[in-house]
């Protein structure tokens, strides 16, 4: 396994610094934008706010390359 980019740490570093401001989709575990009302990658409106699952799901996401296709990947 490759190590992550630094810009993947960076981002989970700044999330995990401000965890009131996002919540984490249910359905394929991306975090989002505290305002986003459906996970632009696989379209769930279930998602998990508290600030202690965002800061988890953050550390993971910053630890490990990107495994999930985005709409951008597509684009």
């Amino acid at each position: 396994m490759q190590n992550p980019t630094p810009n993947r740490a960076e981002t989970a570093a700044k999330i995990a610094a401000a965890p009131q401001n996002y919540k984490v989709c249910e359905g394929c575990d991306s975090i989002v934008g505290r305002s986003t009302a459906i996970c632009p990658n696989c379209h769930s409106f279930r998602f998990d706010e508290t600030p202690d699952s965002v800061v988890n799901q953050a550390v993971i996401l910053g630890n490990r390359e990107q495994r999930s296709v985005t709409a951008e990947d597509l684009g």
